[in-house]
């Protein structure tokens, strides 16, 4: 046998390199953009402006943002992950509208704005209104707004964003909204932010197409007000998701404080016309309902509610819904309250409530079991009641 020669064997070599497959070959090199609004934290950086880099770099591209103040709107339409250092503020004055409601088309000024893409990264970065500058209802005012777009908000701060006092009724000022109209498709996750100091709502996901998984960030409400009616976190309309573990207090509509006369209420966790949503593991307190889910085959368990003004620490208007695993306290027309029929209300303990367990009359087939009662006079009880869901007041 005649030896093989070692020409030979690196031309076979070669010829195998040539037919790697495609998936195998090394992916290309993501950029790496630098911004620094005076080039003190970062002297080497590419960019003072945020919206600069974000133009110049290429989909899948990392943009590092350096401590500083950027006095700017930021618009991304493209896959980015932007990582903010430690005091890294986004801080616009003087905001312009720069989107449009997917719903109504009414115009809102947003102060990052992501839209008609995925696969963008936000992290680290704080969001401030405080400069705003919007003298009227109009636009709508947000922090961060994702429309038809998906991603992710991790460890973002989000604040200020309120009208002057004199326009503390209008229907604006919004921390996080998500949105999805036209098709489009929205698929967020917003995990262990902050959001406060807010007018409308903390954390809203609105429409068909919009999918958020709200998990682990802590919202507060502004305490008793007489203009708008807050709410902490809000999914509805036919979006889809999960609330999960976050804390959400402090949401209150001052002038309604008796069950008789409220005609609007503000909540602190509010799912509406949505289905199959997921409420668990949150604590919620200081509100006319903490946790309010207008929609059916829900799961609210695990929950912590406290200190419930006027109305429920839990209140589900509903079919097949599963209300288990829930600690309330102090209730004070009911600790946990069911109107629709099928649903489970399953091992609650309920601390300090005026009723238990209140079952709106004509509702059927609900299994009501298992549950302990603490210092409240009514365990359970089938009353005529309110319909409270023509008093919430969603962010759309």
């Amino acid at each position: 046998m005649k030896p093989i020669s070692v020409l030979f064997i690196l031309a076979m070599l070669v010829g195998l390199a040539a037919f790697v497959p495609n998936g195998s070959a090394s992916p290309a090199r993501r950029g790496h953009l630098v911004v620094d609004d005076d080039k003190v934290e970062c002297p080497n950086a590419g960019f003072t402006s945020i919206q600069a880099a974000v133009d110049a770099a290429s989909p899948g591209d990392e943009i590092r943002i350096c401590k500083g103040v950027y006095a700017e709107q930021v618009t991304i339409r493209k896959p980015l992950d932007i990582d903010a250092d430690n005091g890294a503020i986004l801080m616009p004055s003087n905001m312009q509208a720069n989107a449009a409601s997917l719903f109504s088309g009414a115009p809102i000024a947003t102060a990052l704005l992501v839209t008609d893409t995925t696969g963008v990264s936000i992290s680290g970065l704080t969001v401030d209104g405080v400069n705003n500058g919007i003298a009227g209802c109009a636009p709508d005012l947000i922090g961060v707004s994702f429309l038809n777009a998906s991603g992710a908000l991790v460890h973002v701060a989000v604040r200020n964003f309120k009208l002057p006092t004199a326009l503390n009724g209008c229907q604006s000022g919004t921390g996080i909204f998500v949105q999805s109209g036209n098709g489009g498709v929205s698929k967020v996750e917003i995990d262990h932010c902050t959001v406060h100091d807010f007018q409308k709502n903390g954390i809203t996901a609105d429409e068909i197409g919009t999918t958020a998984i709200i998990r682990r960030n802590v919202v507060t409400g502004l305490g008793p007000t007489t203009g708008a009616a807050q709410n902490g976190v809000q999914i509805g309309f036919g979006a889809g998701g999960s609330i999960l573990g976050n804390t959400v207090t402090n949401n209150v509509f001052a002038p309604c404080n008796d069950i008789n006369t409220c005609t609007t209420v503000a909540t602190n966790i509010l799912v509406t016309q949505s289905d199959g949503v997921e409420v668990s593991g949150n604590s919620a307190g200081i509100s006319q309902v903490n946790i309010f889910v207008h929609g059916s085959n829900a799961a609210i368990e695990g929950n912590e509610t406290f200190a419930d003004i006027v109305f429920d620490g839990i209140r589900e208007q509903g079919d097949q819904s599963r209300i288990r695993r829930n600690r309330v306290h102090s209730g004070m027309e009911a600790g946990i309250f069911i109107s629709g029929n099928n649903n489970i209300v399953l091992d609650n303990v309920v601390q300090e409530a005026t009723v238990g367990v209140l079952k709106d009359t004509g509702s059927t087939g609900n299994i009501i079991a298992a549950n302990r009662f603490f210092n409240t006079p009514v365990q359970v009880q089938d009353p005529h009641t309110n319909d409270v869901s023509k008093l919430i007041s969603p962010k759309r």
